[in-house]
């Protein structure tokens, strides 16, 4: 008998993920009521075996007689062997038997010698044995192996199953799928156990290999399909730690379990089918053409035709609507793998080579899988492959491919500069950060004057940023390896691009004027036209106060080449670019598409800067629990990879969050670590966002002094510091600050100063913030009105929810401290309408306690409020309430999705609702009218 483990939390509790499972075997069974037959199939290894056990378990706990038998193929050969497992226990029953049923039975289970009876009457004997002792208790027999008992115990067995209905006999029979049985002779119906689902399988092995790295989990399930004894077999093979890719092999050696159960299958094929299949297996798509063209080309005397066994034993299935193989489970594919030579397979690769000619990145891996030698040829197929892979998303198969270009590469530079190169993915994309180490050492070994290459110094320095290295040393390596390399700024160099794209990191880490020099230097030296990302990122990602404004054509066609795009470098680079121009929003959906490219094993650097975008983005638009969810994901994956250098930006987003939502000591708490961590290393652009949100969670308890103290940390009063990319995000928190410390000059200072870099033109935003800013200081009441009407209407400023709602609050604090009360209270209960919906706590209670002073009630206004929305408003809040996007109602209104979007900001807190979800309601309480033009 060959079956599988029960496959259990730890060694006991119940089946994982085979609850539905087991209550439908009940019903089918008729277990402790009338009786029936079901045969359990199921591929091997599935877990037939522990269904049974679980089976046998729970009926012999409710007091049901359990009989069992098993196959044995060295049995099979013996007539009613199976049926004596199964009646051995009732000997002394045989007794109660007319002779006539009483002889037959002891001839047929071997216990007395005589003629073989015929079947008819040890069947008719086996039935009435079984009815005498249900008579007394329940009985469930329990065959497993069903195809391995002998034909005379499966025809007596299928004669009693056909039977059992109505005397309290229940017979459960399992055999592998395909496989001959009784079931043959329609005995049995058949129920067939599916492998684990996703999440089953999942728990499965986090629960019994929790120190599994996430890279082998995720190859683990993928490569097992469900299949439960797979899923515990494979972890022998697998890595406790990431190789130097990250990841693991593509085809892993099977344990003896697996072995026993998939391999043997191949081995019994004959010789031209294992060779085809080898084939297939290492060809990987399945395609007919190729398959049938590599047989070709490797004269082995074997071609399609010797399929035929193998679909015969079910190991493959022919797809005929794409000409596709397909093995019926991947533990199939390593097992053929597994059971050839390395010359057959070597020999398997070159004939896969040569047929395919027009897939250079195919090609490439396929001769570096047959080439045993260096040969510069093959090294430079491959690194140009590994290119093609990167661009496509995956950098851990980039690295991988980069590394075996590198083995294949003779001694000299260029094997030491395709190191440096896989040292750089690993470093920059893949998380690898000590794999990158150590091919870092395996670089300088091999090239000892190649240490200062392009790839190898920004490899370094994404590892000093991540250890316990400072901005100043990493700056200092990449700006020597860029002005002192051999190279010619050529500008589709990609070592260049890539270190200068990582100086541009290292600059905005450091936040200093000195830092961007080197980094504006090179870009005019670049021939023959800067690459638009990095002439971009030199006016957004530097100093975007004073030369942010000139780069949105350039971000225009960043854009632009993001539909559809995949390469998670140009979309995260893009992304980059637009952050501080407030246009995060126009890359969201690329940005999206790297997330669940890095949860599905992306690149996880890549997959951390898009979570960063979307946070930012998240953060700015209201969407307030969508961010806080980013962040705990992105410290996590932090954590995960080492990736420390970037773990302020999501502890900046939970304290910001925290701050507004009034979490105050929690957020100062946060923030004063990233401090902590920012100083030491030189840091500064992180050590001021751990300043915005303390400044943001001092306003919030009230401590103005305090708010003043953190925003003058990021940029003084009355100046945009020069490089300091955040100081166009604490321009609302400084003057606020200083104005309420009677601070009026330093606030009109800087509100001169934003004037003066013109950052309204920037974004709507920016716009938004100047003239509130320009409101809150000014001196006169009418100045100040005027001011904050200008800045409530700045098209697009209610994208950006609590900077709008902050600006409404302060709108109506100075209308009511100017004794215009009635007309308060517009602005304030809008903005306390937005503070309700983000969670704003702080803010809300000021927007209330700012109404009850203009002679507000909250009961009052909730039992008589009727609002007045525009007919295009009406039009909107009707669309969008019977379940249209913003994008479908801004193409049946002829409008902009944004200008869809600025209506429903206007909406919610005219009909005094939150949600889009309460829109139906609202329009249907008729707590509203209609206006006009």
């Amino acid at each position: 008998m060959t079956g599988s483990d029960s496959f259990k939390h730890g060694t006991a509790g119940p089946l994982v993920g085979r609850d539905s499972d087991l209550r439908r075997i009940r019903d089918l069974l008729g277990l402790g009521a009338g009786g029936g037959a079901l045969l359990l199939s199921g591929d091997a290894g599935v877990g037939k075996t522990a269904v049974l056990d679980a089976l046998a378990e729970e009926a012999h706990a409710q007091g049901t007689r359990v009989l069992r038998a098993a196959g044995v193929q060295c049995e099979a050969n013996y007539s009613y062997s199976g049926l004596n497992q199964v009646l051995y226990p009732f000997q002394d029953a045989l007794g109660e038997l007319q002779a006539p049923f009483r002889s037959a039975l002891h001839v047929a289970l071997g216990f007395e010698s005589g003629s073989p009876p015929e079947r008819l009457i040890v069947s008719n004997a086996v039935l009435l044995l079984l009815r005498t002792i249900a008579d007394r208790t329940p009985l469930l027999l329990i065959v497993d192996d069903l195809p391995w008992i002998d034909r005379a115990s499966a025809a007596v067995l299928g004669f009693v199953a056909r039977r059992t209905t109505g005397i309290r006999v229940s017979l459960l029979a399992a055999s592998r799928s395909g496989a001959r049985s009784l079931y043959d002779g329609g005995a049995l119906t058949e129920y067939r156990l599916q492998p684990l689902d996703e999440a089953s399988a999942a728990h499965l092995v986090s629960t019994r290999f929790p120190d599994l790295v996430a890279g082998a989990r995720r190859h683990l399930l993928a490569l097992a399909h469900g299949n439960p004894l797979a899923l515990l077999e494979l972890p022998s093979a697998l890595p406790t730690a990431p190789g130097p890719a990250g990841e693991v092999p593509a085809v892993l050696p099977l344990s003896r379990r697996l072995e026993t159960v998939f391999g043997s299958r191949v081995t019994a094929l004959p010789r031209p089918s294992q060779c085809l299949l080898l084939v297939a297996a290492l060809e990987g798509t399945g395609d007919l053409g190729v398959l049938q063209a590599a047989t070709r080309q490797a004269n082995a005397g074997y071609g399609l035709d010797d399929l035929a066994p193998a679909e015969r034993e079910q190991l493959v299935h022919i797809d005929e609507g794409v000409r596709r193989l397909r093995f019926r489970h991947p533990l199939i594919r390593s097992a053929v793998v597994g059971n050839s030579t390395s010359g057959e397979r070597r020999a398997v690769h070159a004939a896969l080579a040569h047929v395919l000619v027009d897939q250079p990145e195919r090609r490439a891996w396929h001769l570096g899988e047959a080439t045993l030698e260096p040969d510069e040829n093959v090294a430079a197929l491959l690194e140009h492959a590994a290119r093609i892979t990167l661009r496509r998303g995956d950098a851990a198969g980039s690295m991988r491919t980069l590394i075996r270009s590198a083995d294949l590469t003779p001694p000299g530079p260029d094997r030491a500069r395709r190191l440096a190169e896989a040292a750089y993915v690993g470093a920059e994309s893949t998380g690898a950060l000590a794999s990158a180490q150590r091919l870092l050492d395996e670089a300088r070994r091999a090239a000892p004057d190649h240490k200062n290459s392009l790839h190898s110094a920004a490899a370094t320095a994404f590892l000093l940023l991540n250890g316990d290295g400072d901005i100043d040393t990493a700056h200092r390596l990449l700006v020597c390896a860029i002005e002192t390399g051999t190279h010619a700024y050529d500008a589709q160099d990609k070592a260049l691009v890539d270190a200068l794209d990582t100086l541009a990191l290292i600059c905005f880490f450091g936040a200093r004027h000195d830092l961007w020099q080197p980094y504006y230097r090179a870009l005019e030296k670049l021939t023959p036209e800067v690459p638009v990302v990095l002439s971009a990122l030199g006016k957004t990602f530097s100093d975007p106060a004073r030369t942010g404004a000139a780069a949105p054509e350039e971000l225009d066609e960043l854009v632009a080449e993001l539909a559809g795009v995949t390469d998670p470098v140009q979309i995260t680079r893009a992304g980059t670019a637009a952050l501080y121009l407030d246009r995060l929003g126009d890359v969201r959906e690329a940005a999206w598409r790297v997330v669940r490219m890095g949860r599905n094993g992306g690149p996880a650097r890549r997959y951390l800067a898009a979570l960063i975008h979307l946070c930012l983005d998240d953060y700015l638009t209201g969407m307030w629990d969508e961010a806080a969810q980013l962040a705990d994901e992105g410290v996590q994956l932090c954590e995960t990879h080492g990736y420390t250098a970037f773990a302020w930006y999501f502890l900046y987003i939970q304290a910001i969050v925290g701050a507004a939502r009034g979490e105050a000591d929690e957020a100062e708490a946060t923030a004063e670590r990233i401090i902590r961590w920012a100083v030491p290393r030189g840091a500064s652009c992180a050590a001021h966002h751990g300043h915005h949100a303390a400044a943001v969670a001092a306003l919030g308890r009230g401590d103005v002094a305090g708010a003043y103290e953190h925003a003058t940390a990021v940029s003084p009063a009355g100046s945009l510091a020069s490089h300091v990319p955040h100081a166009l995000w604490v321009t609302m928190d400084l003057v606020e600050a200083a104005v309420r410390t009677d601070r009026q000059t330093e606030a009109a200072g800087h509100v001169r100063a934003m004037r003066e870099a013109d950052v309204a033109a920037i974004s709507s935003r920016h716009a938004l913030l100047t003239e509130g800013c320009a409101a809150l200081c000014a001196a006169t009441d009418d100045e100040a009105l005027q001011l904050f009407a200008k800045a409530l209407a700045v098209p697009g400023a209610q994208r950006w929810p609590f900077d709008f709602a902050r600006i409404q609050l302060a709108y109506g604090e100075r209308l009511r401290r100017g004794r215009a009360t009635i007309e308060s209270r517009g602005p304030l209960s809008a903005a306390l309408s937005a503070f309700e919906h983000l969670g704003a706590r702080p803010w809300a209670e000021r927007a209330e306690a700012e109404l009850r002073a203009a002679g507000w009630s909250r009961r009052r206004t909730e039992a008589s409020k009727v609002h007045t929305l525009t007919p295009q408003e009406l039009e909107t809040a009707r669309l969008a309430a019977s379940g249209l996007t913003n994008k479908q109602i801004a193409e049946r209104l002829f409008l902009s999705h944004r200008t869809v979007g600025t209506h429903l900001y206007q909406i919610y807190p005219k009909l005094g609702i939150t949600s889009r979800a309460m829109l139906r309601d609202a329009l249907e309480s008729g707590s509203w009218s209609q206006g006009r033009h």
